[in-house]
């Protein structure tokens, strides 16, 4: 027998005995993975109608009210709230502080439909409180945190990675909050086919990704990233919008972040994706790159006015992708 031919074979056994171990472990859950669609049903291309939101890390300094009150004003619809070390709300603050920092953003006019969390593990002492604190408010959607490659077994680190997951989501589904994967370069699930193995078997009702472009353009080369596109927007959850270029330095090829439209991102294709796709969940605009400004107000002063062409950019690009 030839060494391709035994390949084959072997993969095939492997693959049979795989799907019959798990299906006897829990013929409910491979019932489900069965007969669940590869796909989000199809459904016409409109016009985008959900939730553009503000991603808060970048202005720290301001109270949950000043921040409503600045970002409603550039035309944002909600806001994407940090929930974590360093955030707006502090994790172990959540029970009390999530709540007033949701009333604040709905008495300006805005909705908070995601959060941003560092959530990996169902373990996580904070984990339940965040969670079923956003459940009880009405918060749909919520971003977990990252899985990291040690790159001493990457098989068993992607497996250790998708229990730790099944179990947030488990819990996160008790709360009554989606979860949101996101593809970030350098941690599992980068390249997004990677996740996937793990993501693909989970109630899609409950589980799917926040999707980034600019991180799958960084992480998928000349063409790689468009099977990214595509995987994400099998079954999105949330998008993430930024921008990067590439950088040569002393150390080589860095991506640096910059303003939406002057990197490598093609956002023609990927708002034309989003479109086809009949994505109306909450989309995130981040403003990574550095914005200087002499004091922290003038600094703030400026963000705002740099968030505000970001947004024009990406409202731009949504009317496109309708056409496209």
């Amino acid at each position: 027998m030839c060494e391709s031919e035994w390949s084959r074979r072997g993969f095939l056994e492997a693959a049979t005995a795989a799907a019959c171990g798990a299906a006897a472990a829990s013929p409910a859950r491979a019932l489900a993975v069965q007969e669940r669609p590869a796909g989000p049903p199809a459904s016409p291309r409109g016009p985008y109608t959900g939730k553009l939101c503000f991603f808060t890390k970048p202005l720290p300094g301001m109270d949950w009210r000043r921040l409503s009150r600045s970002v409603k004003g550039l035309g944002f619809d909600g806001l994407d709230l940090t929930v974590r070390k360093g955030g707006h709300v502090l994790p172990e603050r959540a029970v009390e502080d999530l709540p007033r920092a949701v009333a604040a953003a709905r008495e300006e006019g805005l909705d908070v439909p995601m959060i941003t969390t560092a959530l990996t593990s169902a373990d996580d002492p904070t984990a339940r409180p965040i969670l079923s604190t956003a459940g009880k408010l009405g918060i749909p959607y919520f971003k977990v945190g990252y899985y990291l490659y040690e790159h001493k077994d990457v098989r068993q680190e992607l497996a250790r990675a998708g229990r730790d997951l099944r179990r947030l989501v488990d819990l996160a589904t008790e709360c009554g909050v989606q979860a949101g994967f996101h593809n970030h370069s350098e941690y599992i699930g980068a390249a997004v086919w990677d996740a996937a193995s793990f993501i693909e078997p989970l109630d899609p009702k409950w589980a799917g990704y926040y999707f980034d472009a600019r991180h799958a353009v960084a992480e998928g080369g000349a063409g790689a990233w468009k099977t990214a596109v595509h995987l994400g927007m099998s079954r999105p959850k949330m998008v993430s919008v930024k921008d990067f270029s590439w950088v040569k330095t002393a150390r080589g090829g860095e991506d640096a972040n910059c303003p939406l439209g002057e990197g490598m991102v093609d956002w023609k294709y990927v708002a034309g994706e989003l479109c086809r796709a009949g994505f109306q969940g909450p989309i995130s605009l981040h403003m990574e790159y550095e914005v200087p400004g002499p004091t922290t107000a003038e600094r703030e002063k400026n963000i705002l006015e740099t968030t505000a062409r970001d947004l024009a950019f990406l409202k731009a690009r949504l009317q496109e992708g309708v056409r496209s």
